[in-house]
């Protein structure tokens, strides 16, 4: 009885090594000081073949869009909306509407004005939902902190 158990356990602990998380979407980083008081951030999402993310303007009834959350802050503000470039837009059946999306990769660009010299980092969170022609992931939270450089 004991070996039978313990065979149990063993091929439940090797079925789980074989299970991978999808994580077909990685997010990078970056900065620039355009002067004392601007900046801009870049918030870059590279995206594996098959997949995509869905733009920030995403009608009522569609997908996740994706959006940016900034972490409010004394040293710095955000300075209007977040840019992104022109997405990909298609009818998808599974949403039954025209959505609009990003291949491959997609940077973002956020401008943030700078109330103090003391600012070194920006601080937030983003979210996002990905998908295939043959499934959607579920939406994902990422925090994220982003250098201000010099």
């Amino acid at each position: 009885m004991k070996k039978l158990l313990l065979m149990i356990v063993a091929l439940v602990i090797c079925a789980g090594a074989y299970a991978q998380i999808e994580s077909p979407v990685r997010w990078s980083y970056a900065a620039k000081k355009l002067n004392s008081k601007e900046a801009i951030v870049f918030l870059k999402a590279t995206i594996q073949p098959g997949w995509h993310i869905y733009s920030l303007n995403v009608g009522d009834g569609g997908p996740i869009k994706t959006s940016f959350e900034f972490a409010p802050s004394k040293l710095y503000a955000t300075n209007g909306k977040t840019a992104e470039p022109t997405p990909i837009s298609k009818f998808e059946k599974a949403f039954n509407m025209n959505v609009s999306y990003f291949e491959k990769e997609v940077v973002f660009q956020q401008k943030i004005s700078l109330k103090s010299a003391a600012a070194t980092n920006v601080t937030g969170k983003l979210t996002y939902m990905t998908c295939n022609d043959k499934k959607c992931l579920p939406p994902e939270d990422v925090d994220f902190t982003i250098p201000l450089g010099k």
